[in-house]
């Protein structure tokens, strides 16, 4: 979402890094081109207008433009202007991985009460959010739908809740919102739920009626958090749209979702400013688990290019297991990587999520986004070179040298590739085997030896200009 912002951005600062000394002007001239970039982003512009002005009083002073790299110091000010922007100023410790911004309370069940537009999102991200609290803080939740008026929410909801083996309200026709979600709330009492998410009805655009239901809801059930569910993909109808719900109804926190899309980034900007409510989560693809704790300090290091490496490794640590792990560092330690290890690691890629939203996470990676785009690296590489060796026999994962020019053919036709796909994913493996090699001479004073890169998290699938 934030790749056009982030370009911009980049440009602006890599031509500052160059100049060596700089002046006021050069200061002057550089904060106007990043005005441009924000709006152009969809920013709200009163937002905009503060970011500047606090971050013009602070580049232009004597510790700055006399500093022995300047260029760099106009970038961190940037940084961290970008940080309280999006924080509102608070301290906010970085989260736990059991830590999904929610606060259940101490007296359950605690309610939360979703509300939003219609097509935000807004029932899938119950969904979402259930997981993660079942999974992450190990919670009993309860699913409630008080969507009378869509046709199928409630079953929407049902059908979600059997997909990711969440217990749901069963539905009872006729029922009015309120008493729905009065039933939801003496159930989890009875039942020992945790937490009740409460999906409330939306519409195509903000309404009285609307506003009035959600808020006898919330004054009925007192939920710990209501949470706005904002489309990332709006630009400034969602900081509209936050203010609007914030002045009715009263929200504790933002959900965005379609973070993966190509929106320009503004509402998350804008959003936080406008409202004073912090953005909690964001829906990062359409897979149940993928939704993500918002966390400023890594999302402001994402929009100026210098990426999310403890997200990345949060990520692996999720998905890969502890014991493949080391099994894995032994066989590397010893000089081995056979295509089957090689395979291995394609299946841990994949887990991990979306490979471009993964390679975000790398610092500089925005500067290397033609050469990306000119590779076509997607999910759907990893899962054709997956293909490959999963068409070769067990010998021939282990001995490569045996891939004579007919068994070479013979596994492009089994995979659906091309002789040219498996030459290349060959060479790829080669190439790994013999770094690993080397890496497995450094013994313990090695990588493998020192706590470096998890293996885990070595793409071996990635093209030359990746690695």
């Amino acid at each position: 979402m934030f790749d056009g912002l982030s370009g911009r951005l980049g440009e602006i600062f890599d031509r500052l890094r160059k100049r060596g000394a700089l002046t006021e002007s050069d200061v002057g001239e550089a904060l106007r081109e990043v005005r441009v970039a924000l709006l152009e982003a969809d920013v709200a512009l009163p937002v905009v207008k503060d970011f500047i002005g606090q971050v013009r009083e602070r580049a232009v002073g004597q510790e700055v433009l006399r500093s022995v790299t300047p260029g760099q110091m106009v970038v961190k000010i940037v940084y961290d202007h970008l940080v309280e922007m999006l924080s509102g100023g608070e301290e906010t410790p970085s989260p736990s991985l059991e830590d999904v911004g929610i606060d259940v309370g101490n007296n359950p069940p605690a309610g939360v009460l979703m509300v939003g537009l219609q097509g935000s999102g807004k029932t899938t991200t119950c969904a979402k959010l259930a997981v993660r609290l079942k999974k992450r803080a190990r919670k009993k939740v309860l699913m409630a739908s008080l969507d009378v008026y869509r046709p199928a929410a409630q079953q929407q909801l049902a059908v979600l809740g059997e997909q990711t083996e969440t217990a749901t309200l069963p539905v009872i026709m006729g029922e009015r919102p309120l008493a729905i979600a009065n039933r939801a709330m003496d159930t989890g009492r009875r039942e020992g739920y945790d937490v009740v998410i409460l999906d409330t009805a939306g519409r195509l655009h903000v309404d009285e009626a609307m506003m009035e239901e959600a808020t006898s809801v919330k004054e009925a059930v007192r939920p710990v958090e209501t949470l706005l569910v904002a489309d990332a993909l709006t630009g400034q109808d969602a900081v509209t749209l936050a203010s609007e719900f914030h002045g009715k109804v009263g929200i504790s926190g933002i959900v965005l979702t379609r973070v993966d899309g190509d929106g320009r980034g503004g509402a998350a900007l804008s959003m936080r400013a406008v409202t004073g409510r912090p953005i909690k989560l964001m829906g990062v693809g359409e897979k149940i688990d993928a939704i993500e704790t918002f966390q400023p300090q890594r999302i402001a290091g994402r929009i100026l290019g210098m990426g999310d490496v403890v997200g990345l490794v949060e990520k692996a640590a999720e998905t890969i297991e502890h014991e493949d792990a080391e099994k894995l560092a032994k066989k590397l330690a010893k000089g081995e990587f056979t295509l089957e290890d090689m395979a291995d690691q394609f299946r841990q890629l994949r887990k991990m999520g979306d490979l471009k939203g993964l390679m975000g996470m790398i610092p500089g990676i925005g500067k290397m986004k033609q050469q990306i785009d000119q590779a076509n690296i997607d999910d759907r590489m990893v899962a054709r070179q997956e293909a490959i060796i999963l068409s070769m026999t067990p010998a021939e994962r282990r001995n490569p040298k045996i891939l004579n020019a007919s068994r070479r053919r013979r596994i492009a036709a089994g995979s659906g590739t091309t002789v040219q796909d498996v030459n290349r994913l060959l060479k790829q493996h080669q190439q790994m085997s013999k770094m690993m090699k080397k890496m497995g001479k450094l013994g313990k004073r090695g990588p493998l030896g020192g706590g470096g890169m998890p293996p885990g998290m070595l793409p071996p699938g990635m093209p030359p200009i990746m690695r």
